[in-house]
């Protein structure tokens, strides 16, 4: 599906079972080998489409425990991706601070001058540490506003890391196109 600046909202009239694979940014040229860049849509079929048959018998018969190991022997067998130390240092300093890391700290975690880690997570990503670590915490605002819309934004931004209220309203409004009030008021029955 992508990158999604909302939730998916889906309705059906019996059980929904979903697997998902999430990719971080800077890991997902990698896995699917392909060059970084953010020259617009590619479309491509990559080789894990090979096993949308064996997953759809998995799941129609009621074996989802099988479906999943058949993708993690795929993501862990299939094509060792090209790992670089420094960029995965970086993500994990980023994952464990959930994107409230300033990058001067994100560098230190990954002992990399600034210079030599936006260098390489330009290049494993295609996006600047400050880009991603944006989108981390848009994620986490917007997943607490999809499950509790009524949530102080002030007390919102300040869990999250953000300098005020309105820091956070302009990075979600640049992710999702929306304010967070507004969004907030949508999913509000």
């Amino acid at each position: 599906m992508g990158q999604l600046n909302q939730p998916l909202a889906l309705t059906t009239a019996g059980p929904l079972e979903v697997i998902g694979v999430r990719c971080y940014p800077w890991t997902v040229f990698d896995v699917l080998g392909l060059p970084p860049g953010r020259d617009g849509l590619r479309v491509f079929e990559h080789p894990v489409a090979r096993l949308q048959g064996a997953l759809q018998a998995c799941v129609a018969a009621g074996r989802i425990e099988d479906a999943v190991a058949l993708l993690a022997r795929y993501f862990l067998h299939a094509r060792p991706a090209a790992v670089d130390g420094t960029v995965f240092k970086a993500g994990v300093a980023m994952l464990e601070a959930r994107g409230a890391l300033a990058v001067s700290a994100v560098a230190a975690a990954a002992h990399a001058t600034v210079r030599t880690l936006e260098r390489k997570f330009k290049q494993s990503s295609g996006h600047t540490v400050k880009d991603v670590a944006g989108l981390m915490r848009f994620e986490q605002a917007r997943n607490r506003l999809w499950a509790e819309p009524r949530t102080s934004l002030a007390a919102l931004a300040q869990a999250l890391g953000y300098t005020d209220q309105s820091h956070l309203s302009r990075e979600f409004k640049r992710y999702s196109g929306m304010t967070p009030a507004a969004f907030a008021r949508k999913r509000r029955p």
